[in-house]
């Protein structure tokens, strides 16, 4: 697991970011290094490949959704490794033509999550990739999304996961995150 200490490494903690008492695991280190993001990509694909694959009845991903904001820093990049489509999931009103909504729960209050109408066939292999886990809502919103158009989510895929939260045991699918903290 040298890949994942070093990952971890590249990782900037911010306290008190975004409010006092919150310390804040930063991936913006990780892409502006060439070679650490190419193993963050690389590590997710061996992951996908040797693990989540063997989830599908058909071994493939048909669609990479990517969670705004981070996720479409990830999502396009393991969707054209994989030969798969990319579908970015968006706050609502900033997607064009039809679309499907779920509400997630924020610290301060709901939020809508929308998908293109169209953007997922039903019966497609889809993974849903973002940079942290810390509650779930929001990735279990887009995996609501996924369900609405008949696809079917194989795994969430995370770069951090906040443990403590147990927010892994809110989702349809596994959970896979490379760096896990309790704090």
């Amino acid at each position: 697991m040298a890949d994942v200490d070093y990952l971890r490494s590249k990782l900037k903690a911010h306290a008190d970011f975004p409010k006092k008492g919150i310390v804040f695991l930063d991936i913006f280190p990780i892409l502006r290094d060439p070679l650490a993001f190419e193993t963050l990509i690389t590590h997710f694909l061996h992951h996908i490949t040797s693990h989540t694959l063997g989830l599908s009845d058909h071994h493939r991903i048909d669609v990479v959704v990517g969670l705004d904001a981070r996720g479409f820093l990830l999502g396009p990049i393991i969707a054209l490794r994989l030969g798969a489509a990319f579908v970015p999931v968006r706050k609502q009103g900033k997607l064009p033509g039809e679309c499907v909504g779920a509400e997630y729960v924020k610290e301060y209050g709901t939020d809508t999550f929308e998908m293109q109408a169209d953007a997922i066939k039903p019966g497609q292999n889809v993974i849903v990739v973002d940079d942290l886990i810390a509650t779930g809502g929001s990735a279990k919103a887009a995996g609501e999304l996924v369900k609405k158009q008949g696809g079917k989510t194989l795994e969430y895929l995370f770069i951090i996961e906040l443990l403590f939260l147990k927010a892994s045991t809110k989702l349809d699918a596994p959970v896979y995150s490379i760096v896990q903290t309790e704090d």
